[in-house]
């Protein structure tokens, strides 16, 4: 069987998107549904099987030798299961066997969706030619992953960068991970959104609530919504800053949603990366927005389908 390309499965708490990719990263077919985040456990898999099903039906399916998922976490790589903090129907899911069974036993390689993007950009994006780096996703959630040493670094279960479930605020309000002040409960595109409304900003005649339109706002002088991504920024600051003098890291890598925001995050989050990274082997960290887009998940997840073939390995990681 001729198997030139692998298929990947991009996993969050708004879509699910599927894909099948070759081995310079293009997408040769894609598919996705909405992610039935607040449903029960079997839905949410039907959804993934209906994006699998388009998949499978296309003519290209029998040249894929190869699954990567990349999976809003936390994940075990090690089990094969997932536990996605904001898909509650989720808790030590067997996703592997689960696609395994709808794919016909297909390799399955399983990381966090923040190692996923990390991989892409690793590969191909903002984080290429960096030895040491860390990548964020910041969108309904907060993700992340390491490169160190020129390779990418998923840690035993799959979740190493999983820089979201930082606290950086000890007194700060409670996570659904369980924990407090988390960077993802302040920096999250719902939460700068909930604290904008919080603080008496308003949408505007078209009912759009949400952090896209605090950041119009913001763009616009709101000075709500400018107090409300000066605090994410803040949030995202700390957290890269400890990360950095943790593991020493050049480079921090912003995508997802939240990081479209553009000056309106980015100017904030250098000012206040400059008050947390002090260290002198720190401060010439730089950050910078992600390159890859919203195919990110879907190309570090192929990018794992290719490191689990032993011609691939070094092309990828």
């Amino acid at each position: 069987m001729h198997t030139d390309l692998v298929a990947a499965l991009d996993i969050g708490g708004t879509k699910i998107a599927g894909a099948l990719v070759d081995g310079h990263g293009k997408i040769l077919v894609r598919a996705q549904r909405p992610t039935p985040s607040q449903d029960d456990g079997d839905t949410v898999m039907r959804a993934v099987e209906e994006v699998l099903g388009e998949l499978t039906a296309s003519p290209s399916w029998s040249r894929a030798g190869a699954l990567g998922i990349g999976s809003a976490g936390p994940v075990d790589a090690s089990a094969g299961t997932v536990s996605p903090v904001n898909v509650p129907g989720w808790r030590d899911f067997p996703l592997v066997e689960r696609v395994r069974a709808a794919t016909g036993d297909l390799p399955v390689a399983l990381i966090g969706d923040g190692v996923a993007i990390t991989a892409a950009e690793h590969w191909q994006g903002a984080a290429r030619g960096h030895a040491n780096a860390l990548c964020m996703v910041v969108s309904t959630g907060v993700g992340g992953g390491l490169v160190l040493n020129g390779q990418l670094h998923p840690g035993p279960t799959g979740n190493a960068g999983h820089i979201g479930h930082i606290s950086v605020d000890l007194d700060g309000d409670p996570c659904p991970c369980g924990s407090r002040g988390c960077v993802e409960r302040i920096a999250s595109g719902p939460n700068i959104a909930r604290r904008a409304v919080e603080g008496g900003w308003r949408p505007g005649p078209d009912g759009d609530a949400s952090a896209a339109a605090v950041a119009a706002a913001a763009r616009a002088g709101d000075p709500v919504a400018v107090a409300s991504f000066e605090r994410a920024a803040q949030a995202l600051a700390a957290g890269i800053a400890a990360t950095a003098t943790l593991v020493e890291i050049d480079i921090a890598v912003i995508g997802g949603g939240v990081g479209k925001a553009g000056d309106v995050l980015f100017t904030p989050l250098r000012k206040a990366l400059s008050d947390y990274a002090t260290l002198s082997f720190v401060r010439r960290l730089t950050v910078t927005p992600a390159q890859m887009g919203t195919d990110a998940g879907l190309v570090g997840a192929a990018a794992a389908a290719l490191a689990g073939q032993t011609s691939a390995t070094s092309a990828v990681v």
